[in-house]
């Protein structure tokens, strides 16, 4: 049964299938990910590996669960100035493909120096490579250059700051919101990537409401964390080690930042996350505690 929430409250189908380590929930099909998620009563999802590419066939899947797509990640690489072309026109595909099934936002995420997916980087690398002025500025121009195309398409570009890359400090979302232009480049709040990179959720909340376009909630394993930190482990090996967890399991109170979400008259997606492993962590029984505590908060705070 699905509760009435004032925004969209979907699941990410990372908590099945891993699009980072392919080889955590490799066995799961799409069709298997989308009926869990359907019984426990959420709304949408956002894109995976496992699903059909093409757009009829995608419909007709999620049509027959009777789920959305909320939106689909796209990595870009707009710091380096020479790859823009390309990286635009493969942008504005990523941006149709979207429109066509019906989403209003586009995650957005810069790789350049990454430990997620530079394509210039070795496998092993593990320590992200800071941009330098001139990079930096070089991402500003790509991302309000995509932002217009989705502006174009009446969409939005939400950034998505993230653990391993150039944009996860909240000094870093701080530059970026300051920098870059308000009408182009929105943000995609996410609870547990900035408790991760040691930033106050809440405070990223309050302070940029007006560009919140896109959420992602996801807890933290407290103990997790502090070892990893202690020991200095990267961030893909963290994931192997749980440090993420689905709200309702981790150290993060969700009652507060639903609060907000409810006096900020939030209305877009709300996606569960928590890239885990699905053989030690199962994604269907921690999708359902998740709802059942997102559910109970919310009955307490209305």
């Amino acid at each position: 049964m699905r509760e009435a929430f004032p925004f969209k409250l979907g699941i990410s189908a990372i908590n099945w299938a891993n699009e980072d380590v392919l080889r955590l929930g490799d066995h799961y099909s799409g069709e298997t990910i989308l009926s869990e998620m359907a019984s426990l009563g959420y709304a949408g999802t956002e894109m995976s590996r496992k699903f059909p590419s093409h757009v009829q066939s995608l419909k007709a899947l999620l049509e027959n669960k009777g789920m959305s797509l909320a939106s689909q990640w796209k990595g870009v690489l707009f710091s380096d100035a020479a790859r823009h072309n390309a990286e635009l026109e493969g942008y504005r595909k990523h941006v149709l493909f979207l429109k066509e099934m019906g989403c209003k936002t586009v995650v957005t995420c810069e790789l350049g120096g990454s430990t997620i997916g530079d394509p210039r980087r070795g496998e092993n690398e593990a320590d992200v490579r800071p941009l330098t002025d001139f990079e930096w500025n070089a991402m500003i121009d790509g991302l309000e250059k995509a932002g217009q195309i989705c502006r174009e398409h009446d969409m939005q570009l939400v950034y998505h700051y993230h653990m391993g890359t150039n944009v996860e400090t909240k000094e870093q979302i701080d530059r970026l919101m300051q920098e870059s232009n308000p009408e182009l480049v929105h943000l995609l709040f996410d609870s547990g990537h900035a408790y991760y990179a040691g930033a106050e959720p809440m405070e990223i909340l309050a302070e940029y409401a007006d560009r919140i376009k896109h959420v992602h909630l996801k807890d933290v394993r407290k103990d997790v964390l502090e070892h990893v930190r202690r020991d200095g482990i990267d961030f893909k090996s963290s994931v192997l080690e749980n440090v993420f967890t689905v709200p309702g399991d981790g150290i993060l109170d969700f009652k507060p930042i639903l609060q907000t979400l409810k006096d900020q008259t939030y209305s877009g997606w709300v996606i569960i996350e928590a890239e885990q492993d699905p053989d030690v962590k199962n994604p269907y029984t921690y999708a359902r505690l998740s709802k059942q505590y997102i559910d109970r908060i919310w009955k307490e705070i209305r």
